[in-house]
C-alpha cells in the first residue's frame, strides 16, 4: 500500500467503536488458530497512536518478519478488518440481511441444491417486497429466471412467465421514478447550497421548471414509500427556495407523518429523519411556531430510541450537528442568547471530534450560528473568531450565500469592537467578494453603501444614519427576493438597537413574543 493507504489503514482503525474492536480481536484469533497474530499485534500498535507514525511502527517491530513486507502486511490487515466488519454487521440492516440471504442462495445453487436455493430465495423475496427494496428484487427476479432455465422451463407456464415480466416492469418503473425524483431533489439542493434561495423571477422559474418536468408527469400509483417521501421533500424544498414557508411547512409535516407511519421502513436510513426534523424546526421557528419547534427538537433528541438505532460514531456526529445547530438557531431567533452560550463549549468539543466528518455547508452553518449566539450575548471577540473560521476555512464555491452574509456579519462585529483600523480592509474584502461572485442584490448594495458612509461620521451623525437606514431595510424585508438576507442575520433588529440604545438581544426577544 502507498503512504496514503497507510493513512487509510490508520483512519479505518480509529473509526472502529469498542464492540467492533473486540469483535476484530475474536475474528483475528480465529483465523490465526487462537494465537495472537501479526494482524492483531500491528492493529494494537496503530490503535495506540494519536497520529499515524509509520517510522515508529517500523522501528518498534524491526526484528519481526512481517516488517520486511510491511506494505503487504498492512494491506492484509486492512482486508481482515473489512472482513470482520462485514461479519459483525451481517444483520445490521435489511439490506445486509438480504445480501447475506442472496449469497446463501448462490452457494446452494452452485451446489445443485436447487430446491433449498429456491426456498431461501422466497424468504428473501418476502423481505424485499415488505421493505420495497426494488434493486434487490431485480436480483431476486434474476435468480428466479435462472431456476426456471435450469429445468428447461419444465416447471413453469405462460401465465407465470407473463407475471414475471409484469413484476419486472412494475419494479423497473418504481426504480425509474425514484431515480428521476432523486435527480430533481439533488438539482434543487445543488442550487440552494451553491447560490442560496431564489432572489429573482428567473431563479424561481428555474426551480419550477426542474419540478414540473418530472413530478407532474408521474402517477401517484407508481410511487412507493421512498418516492412518496421524495415527492413531499421536493415540494418542501421548492417552496423553501422561493420563500413560501407556509407551503414548505405543510409538505415537511406531511413527511414527518409519512415517516412515523413507516418507521420500520426508514429505520435503516436515520439521516432522512434527522434532516427532516431539522428542516421543519427551522421553518417552524422562521414562522414563529416556537412551541412546535421545541416539540420537534425533542423528537430529534429521542430519534435513536424511536428508530431503535444502535449507537455509533456516525450517528453521534449527525445527532451532534442536527441538535446543536438547530438549538442555536432557536435560541438566536428567540433572543435567548444566554441559553445559547451554554451550547458553545459543547459545539467546540463536538467540532474537535467530528469536524472532519462535516460537509463544508454544515460547518458553515455551525460556525455562523455560533457567531450569532456570541454576537447576541455581546461576546464580540468570540463572535469574530467564529466568522474568521468560516471565512478562512470554508470553500466559498460550496456555500456562497452563507459566506456572503458572514462577510457582512464580520463587518458589523468589527464595528461593535471598534476595530477602526480593520474595517476598511474588511470592507474591501467584502466588496471584492461581491463583485467577483456577482452577489450584488439590492440588500447588499444598501448595506455596503451604509457601511462606507459610517466611516466618515461621528457618533451623533451615525445615529441619524441608522434612522435613515431603517426604512430602507423595512422596504427590503417586504421584497420576496431580498428578505432572505434577514433570515441569516436580523439587520433590522440590529439597526433598531442602535437607534433605541437597547441591547440587540432585547429587541430580538420582544420580536419573538409578537
Amino acid at each position: 500500500m502507498s503512504n496514503q493507504a497507510s493513512d487509510t489503514l490508520f483512519r479505518l482503525i480509529k473509526s472502529l467503536n469498542k464492540p467492533e474492536k473486540r469483535y476484530f480481536k475474536v475474528f483475528s484469533s480465529r483465523i490465526s488458530g487462537g494465537e495472537k497474530s501479526n494482524y492483531s499485534i500491528l492493529f494494537d500498535a496503530i490503535d495506540k497512536q494519536n497520529e499515524y507514525d509509520e517510522a515508529a511502527i517500523m522501528k518498534r517491530f524491526r526484528k519481526e518478519a512481517f516488517v520486511r513486507s510491511f506494505s503487504i502486511t498492512k494491506s492484509r490487515l486492512y482486508d481482515a478488518i473489512l472482513r470482520s466488519l462485514d461479519a459483525y454487521h451481517a444483520n445490521s440492516s435489511t439490506e445486509a440481511q438480504l445480501k447475506k440471504l442472496l449469497h446463501c442462495v448462490e452457494i446452494l445453487y452452485k451446489k445443485a441444491l436447487y430446491h433449498q436455493s429456491a426456498k431461501l430465495l422466497q424468504s428473501a423475496k418476502r423481505i424485499a417486497e415488505k421493505y420495497e427494496k426494488h434493486t434487490t428484487l431485480l436480483e431476486i427476479f434474476e435468480w428466479e429466471k435462472m431456476l426456471i432455465e435450469k429445468d428447461t422451463y419444465e416447471n413453469t407456464d405462460e401465465k407465470a412467465l407473463e407475471k414475471m415480466l409484469a413484476d419486472d416492469m412494475r419494479v423497473l418503473k418504481k426504480i425509474e421514478i425514484f431515480s428521476n425524483y432523486w435527480n430533481v431533489k439533488s438539482r434543487l439542493f445543488f442550487i440552494l447550497n451553491k447560490r442560496g434561495k431564489a432572489r429573482s423571477e428567473k431563479e424561481i422559474s428555474g426551480f419550477k421548471n426542474i419540478i414540473d418536468s418530472t413530478l407532474l408527469k408521474s402517477d401517484a400509483k407508481d410511487r412507493y414509500f421512498r418516492t412518496e417521501y421524495l415527492y413531499n421533500h421536493i415540494y418542501s424544498v421548492y417552496y423553501f427556495g422561493i420563500g413560501d414557508y407556509k407551503n414548505s411547512y405543510k409538505y415537511l409535516n406531511d413527511n414527518v407523518e409519512h415517516i412515523e407511519k413507516n418507521v420500520d421502513k426508514f429505520k435503516d436510513e436515520p439521516n432522512i429523519y434527522f434532516s427532516l426534523l431539522t428542516n421543519i424546526i427551522y421553518i417552524g421557528i422562521q414562522s414563529k411556531k416556537y412551541k412546535e419547534a421545541f416539540e420537534f427538537l425533542e423528537k430529534l433528541r429521542a430519534m435513536p430510541e424511536k428508530l431503535a438505532l444502535t449507537k455509533n460514531e456516525d450517528l453521534d456526529f449527525r445527532l451532534f450537528y442536527s441538535v446543536y445547530s438547530t438549538e442555536q438557531t432557536i435560541y438566536y431567533l428567540m433572543g435567548e442568547f444566554e441559553k445559547g452560550m451554554d451550547t458553545i463549549p459543547i459545539v467546540e468539543e463536538g467540532l474537535k471530534l467530528y469536524e472532519s466528518k462535516l460537509s463544508n455547508v454544515r460547518k458553515s452553518f455551525m460556525f455562523f450560528n455560533s457567531a450569532l449566539i456570541c454576537f447576541g450575548a455581546e461576546k464580540y471577540a468570540q463572535a469574530l473568531r467564529w466568522t474568521n473560521r468560516l471565512l478562512n476555512d470554508i470553500d466559498i464555491k460550496k456555500s456562497e450565500d452563507i459566506y456572503c452574509f458572514s462577510q457582512m456579519l464580520n463587518l458589523i462585529i468589527h464595528f461593535e469592537l471598534g476595530n477602526d483600523r480593520m474595517i476598511p480592509y474588511a470592507i474591501k474584502s467584502t466588496q471584492r467578494y461581491l463583485k467577483t461572485r456577482n452577489r450584488v442584490y439590492k440588500f447588499e448594495t444598501v448595506f455596503m453603501n451604509f457601511i462606507n458612509k459610517m466611516l466618515k461620521l461621528d457618533k451623533k451623525q451615525q445615529i441619524q444614519a441608522y434612522k435613515e437606514l431603517k426604512p430602507e431595510l423595512e422596504e427590503l424585508k417586504k421584497d420576496n427576493f431580498e428578505r432572505t438576507a434577514f433570515e441569516y442575520f436580523d439587520f433590522l433588529s440590529w439597526t433598531e438597537s442602535k437607534i433605541s440604545g437597547k441591547p440587540f438581544k432585547e429587541i430580538m426577544k420582544a420580536k419573538a413574543k409578537k
